[in-house]
């Protein structure tokens, strides 16, 4: 019997089994997606690339200037350094020479100290005070030690507050010299009744820095001001420090006659 095929009928092809290592359909599926994620984060990346550009155009003038500012005050600091910072340093000490010279007169003076003093204060032969380098080189290292000086010289001449001011002023990473201005703040807050004040800085000052000169000066001078005080504990305990480990100074010499009257 004759077999007729209808038009556009195809006779099914025989199943063929399919080897798993020939199967590569799960590999297309996987590459297929596997490229969409990555063109999709590079598509990402080129987005975000984009607007950057966008931004640093847009505000490129912004940018340019925040650079050049930083590079202005880099270069601004290191010309203000070389030629204005440095000479005026160097002009301020030239300036302060004879005013130091004045000072150290009256120090090592026996009679007209106080117009030494002032003349170290108000400047003499042409040449500026304390008072004035601290007004004409303010910040400069000089006019910072002038503030030191000035308040030791007012000090001397009584103008306690004055001396205060000067001191207030005056910073310094040398203890020593720290030390002798706090304790000379103690001397013009003791001049002015400001007792607890000066008791206050006389302590400081012997506990910044421990030598046989300045601790046991000022440990004297606390102890005193503790007496005035009617603190006599705490006055002796600063005049027992002296004794146990300052006894060859100068104030140790005397401190025995002073424990005796704190014990009776």
């Amino acid at each position: 019997m004759a077999t007729y095929n209808k038009r556009g009928y195809k006779s099914p092809k025989p199943e063929v089994e399919k080897d798993p290592a020939f199967d590569t359909t799960v590999e297309e599926i996987n590459v297929n997606e596997n490229e969409s994620t990555t063109a999709g984060v590079f598509n990402t990346l080129d987005e975000t690339a984009n607007k950057t550009e966008d931004w640093v155009i847009r505000n490129q003038k912004a940018i340019l200037g925040v650079i050049a500012t930083v590079a202005i005050a880099t270069l601004g600091y290191i010309l203000f350094d070389k030629y204005i910072a440095t000479p005026k340093q160097e002009e301020a000490f030239k300036e302060m020479n004879q005013a130091q010279l004045y000072f150290q007169q009256a120090v090592d003076a026996t009679e007209k100290q106080d117009s030494l003093f002032k003349l170290s204060l108000k400047g003499g032969e042409g040449k500026l005070g304390f008072e004035g380098i601290i007004s004409e080189y303010s910040g400069t290292k000089a006019a910072n030690l002038a503030e030191y000086s000035a308040g030791m010289a007012c000090l001397h001449l009584k103008d306690f507050k004055k001396a205060i001011e000067h001191l207030d002023n005056f910073s310094t990473t040398e203890k020593n010299l720290l030390a002798l201005a706090i304790g000379a703040k103690g001397d013009a807050n003791s001049e002015l009744n400001n007792n607890e004040e000066a008791l206050s800085l006389y302590v400081e000052a012997a506990n910044l820095e421990d030598n046989d000169f300045s601790t046991p000066r000022f440990l004297m001078k606390a102890a005193n001001i503790a007496i005035l005080l009617k603190k006599n504990d705490e006055a002796l305990g600063y005049l027992k420090t002296i004794k146990e480990k300052y006894e060859t100074s100068q104030e140790g010499s005397t401190v025995d006659v002073l424990i005796a009257s704190l014990e009776k």
